[in-house]
């Protein structure tokens, strides 16, 4: 019977998922039909943008411009459907967790969407602009003419801007896992290295192979590894207190029952 309720328990839980999956899945498609009515006047912010003058983009293929309307729709549904993402991983785990994690928990959902815009004004407006300038700087020694599909362009855009933008996500990231008791200070303190190694890894593939470049985005990187330890920190500490003001109210309590 035991067995039995097990398996019902897991059932529950699988169909629990499914309906947050469905739920994601459905605000996803929502905001890349909203994706597409926000669609053309990004596209015209973006090639009217000082970094995108002098070029002069062309259309290789019937299809490119649709699919550059698609994938600004497809950031533009990311954007919006982010923090809905994560309210449901919360809604998921939330059954699981304690009235106080619960409640410690759910105020993270709102600065995903601020985290991620973030992210994505310093990938545009810095990593971006460095990038382009260094590989059209090459292009001009080795004597070459530019001449860029708009497909090329974006996706060498949206290549670097959105792995970038999610990095930003990393502090929120290691604050939710710490709430959830996943994660700790002493466990990230201990990977310091390994988390090291792979920013820095990240910030020479996302920008120009030059050092200054891989210098300007691998600081912040870093810096945001080293604040999310910090705020696990205190997230840590006030579970820590939490625990031990549980503990004494439950020996309180049993010490009063057994005088009793």
């Amino acid at each position: 019977m035991t067995q039995q309720n097990e398996e019902m328990t897991i059932t529950e839980h699988l169909s629990e998922l499914r309906k947050r999956l469905i739920y994601v899945l459905s605000v996803f498609v929502l905001g890349l039909v909203a994706g597409f009515f926000v669609a053309d006047p990004v596209y015209r912010y973006l090639t009217k943008a000082e970094s995108a003058q002098g070029f002069v983009l062309h259309a290789f293929s019937f299809w490119d411009g649709i699919g550059i309307y698609m994938k600004i729709a497809g950031l533009f549904s990311l954007i919006i459907t982010l923090p809905f993402t994560v309210f449901q991983i919360w809604k998921f785990v939330s059954p699981g967790l304690r009235p106080r994690e619960r409640k410690a928990t759910l105020k993270y959902v709102p600065y995903v969407f601020l985290l991620f815009l973030v992210g994505l004004a310093f990938a545009y407006y810095v990593v971006f602009p460095m990038a382009l300038a260094f590989t059209s700087t090459i292009t001009e020694k080795m004597g070459l003419v530019e001449t860029y599909g708009m497909k090329q362009y974006f996706s060498f855009l949206f290549g670097i801007v959105l792995p970038v933008s999610l990095l930003f996500e990393l502090p929120l990231l290691i604050m939710f896992l710490t709430g959830l008791r996943i994660l700790n200070p002493i466990r990230l303190r201990k990977m310091r290295r390994v988390a090291y190694f792979v920013l820095i890894f990240i910030a020479v593939v996302v920008t120009p192979p030059d050092f200054i470049s891989d210098l300007l985005v691998m600081i912040p990187l870093l810096l945001l590894y080293e604040i999310s330890v910090f705020l696990s920190a205190i997230v840590y500490r006030k579970q820590l207190a939490a625990d031990e003001a549980a503990e004494s109210r439950y020996v309180r309590a049993k010490n009063e029952q057994s005088a009793g």
